[in-house]
Parts: structure tokens; C-alpha cells; sequence
């Protein structure tokens, strides 16, 4: 399946995942990131905002803040910078995403990332929405990379380019790769 057609296929299978659902998954994909060694290791880690078909991060927010230093991407043209997370200082940015505000910081801080994706393979490969934003931020990154999704977004192959960027794992509500 070409890129294109998994993504549309990935949408209509997300279409119908329940609330309850994505919330159980949420909470049994966190708990699997807390029992990783990398990120009981980190003290900085980035999250993300989701969007109403992606894994939500509400709790992995909520939990964390408190024991890590949180950030989150922010749109910033064709780039993704990072800004440190602050529930009372966020606005709605690109793709009416909530994103922080405040200065940008340097990338290079990060230790772990939990990435969104649209469909991930057993080989550790993501595929994003196509605009390439994550493949440019995490180029230069030597965090931990945790793709998380649900179950349902793993597949069998993703047709990958020389700038894709593998996950160190994937890890859905049945499993870590």
C-alpha cells in the first residue's frame, strides 16, 4: 500500500475507536513508557498535543509534570521548535493544536520523545501525516524515540525514504516493539 492510501485506510480504522477506548489505551500506553528504563533515566521529555485521532497525551501530562520537565512541539513555519510545557500558558497554534508559549529551547536538552504517528512497522518504522515535521526535528536528535499509537496503526510495511526516521520502539496498548 503506497503512503497515500495507508493513511486513508489508518483514518477510517481510527474512526472507530470510542472515547473509553482511546482513553484505556492512553493509560495502558503510559503506564508501558513509565516501565521503560530510558525513560525512568530521562528528565526531559517531550510530549505532544494530540489531535482528536491521535493517542491522547492528557494524562501523560497531568501524571508527569510534576516529576519531569515537560515540553511540546510548536509549529513554527515548516519546522517543529520546542517550548517548555506550562498548563496555564498555552494558546491555540497550527492544526488548532495547544501549544505553549514562552521561549524556544534547545532541542539538543531533550532525552526521550514520544512521537505520534499515523501507521508504524515492526521494523520500527513511522509514517507521519507527510509534511515531514518530525522527520526534521528528530534528524537531529539523540533521545530515546517511543512511537506511540493504537494497536490498530501497526502494519506489516511502510515504504520508507532515506530521510525517515526509525523509532527506538512502538508501543501500543497490546505491546512494545
Amino acid at each position: 500500500m503506497n503512503k497515500a492510501d495507508l493513511r486513508l485506510h489508518i483514518k477510517k480504522c481510527k474512526l472507530n475507536i470510542s472515547q473509553e477506548e482511546r482513553e484505556s489505551a492512553s493509560t495502558i500506553v503510559m503506564n508501558k513508557i513509565e516501565s521503560l528504563t530510558q525513560f525512568k533515566e530521562s528528565k526531559n521529555i517531550l510530549l505532544y498535543n494530540a489531535l482528536p485521532d491521535e493517542l491522547p497525551t492528557d494524562c501523560m501530562l497531568e501524571k508527569w509534570t510534576d516529576s519531569k520537565e515537560l515540553f511540546l512541539p510548536v509549529v513554527a513555519g515548516d519546522n517543529l521548535v520546542i517550548k517548555r510545557y506550562n498548563k496555564e500558558l498555552l494558546k491555540v497554534g497550527a492544526f488548532g493544536i495547544l501549544e505553549p508559549t514562552g521561549k524556544e529551547i534547545d532541542f539538543k536538552l531533550i532525552d526521550f520523545i514520544v512521537v505520534p504517528g499515523v501507521a508504524f512497522d515492526r521494523e520500527l518504522n513511522r509514517l507521519g501525516r507527510g509534511k515531514g515535521f518530525y522527520d526534521k526535528l528528530l534528524a537531529n536528535s539523540n533521545a530515546f524515540l517511543a512511537g506511540v499509537g493504537y494497536d490498530i496503526q501497526i502494519v506489516d510495511c511502510i515504504d520508507t525514504e532515506p530521510h525517515d526516521i526509525k523509532m527506538n520502539c512502538i508501543i501500543t496498548e497490546k505491546e512494545i516493539l
